[in-house]
């Protein structure tokens, strides 16, 4: 998995850098972490559920998810501050380029109906966001173990300073952006 990263380092930095006219190899755009998001609006009813969610999630990313607690306290959703409300984990490195590649070009393919992720989704300090129906577009997930669909938000951190930037960094690394 390998390939992600020296693709990186062998066509995207110089591309980057002949279109954005970098003075130096420092101001080039990179990935910076990826966080992968499940929120859990069923753990008070069953509290199985975030421990299924934590297994999907280790096993999608190879990694242990961290677990997300209520930040506050909500009566109209019926939540307490300090309530396990979903988990997370944080993609740096040799783990972020691996997901990245494998999401990429095994995971967004399989997606239903798939004609390219909208480009709508920057957040204008060059970070894009994204939601996915379900954790089945993965190919470590078997079909016979889910107990129940789970969507996930994934979140691309770039050191990009524009949309622009960052977009071109996504779409040189692989990202499938609609036209």
């Amino acid at each position: 998995m390998e390939k992600l990263r020296e693709q990186y380092q062998k066509e995207v930095i110089p591309a980057l850098m002949k279109k954005f006219n970098y003075k130096s190899v420092m101001e080039v755009p990179k990935l910076e972490k990826i966080v992968i998001n499940i929120g859990l609006g069923d753990v008070k009813d069953n509290p199985k559920s975030l421990e299924n969610a934590m297994n999907d999630l280790s096993i999608i990313t190879g990694q242990r998810p961290v677990i997300t607690k209520a930040k506050k306290s909500i009566a109209a959703f019926k939540l307490r501050e300090g309530v396990n409300v979903g988990c997370k984990v944080t993609l740096r490195s040799e783990n972020m380029y691996e997901f990245a590649y494998k999401f990429f070009n095994l995971a967004l393919p399989r997606v239903r109906d798939f004609r390219g992720v909208s480009a709508n989704s920057f957040d204008g300090r060059g970070n894009f966001s994204m939601g996915i129906k379900e954790q089945l577009i993965f190919p470590e997930i078997e079909y016979d173990k889910v107990d129940k669909l789970r969507g996930m938000d994934i979140i691309f951190v770039t050191t990009a300073k524009t949309d622009e930037e960052a977009k071109e960094l996504l779409t040189l690394l692989g990202m499938p952006f609609k036209n």
